[in-house]
């Protein structure tokens, strides 16, 4: 690119297929029960208590950095 000198493409394949869209409108509720899941993952334990005290530690550290 800096130099602006014509290259050969790297070979891609160029197949498809249709997939049906990913969430959007109505009825998207995948998106917030995924990030949830993650975050259980994340920061789970045994009680709340212990889920909140393992995300207040997890915020700390990264304050710290």
């Amino acid at each position: 690119m800096v130099t602006k000198e014509p290259v050969k493409a790297a070979y891609e394949r160029s197949d498809w297929c249709v997939v049906p869209a990913g969430g959007g409108g109505r009825g998207s509720h995948g998106r917030p029960c995924a990030r949830g899941c993650f975050f259980l993952q994340k920061f789970g334990g045994d009680s709340l208590a212990e889920m909140r005290r393992n995300f207040d530690n997890y915020a700390r550290q990264i304050d710290e950095f």
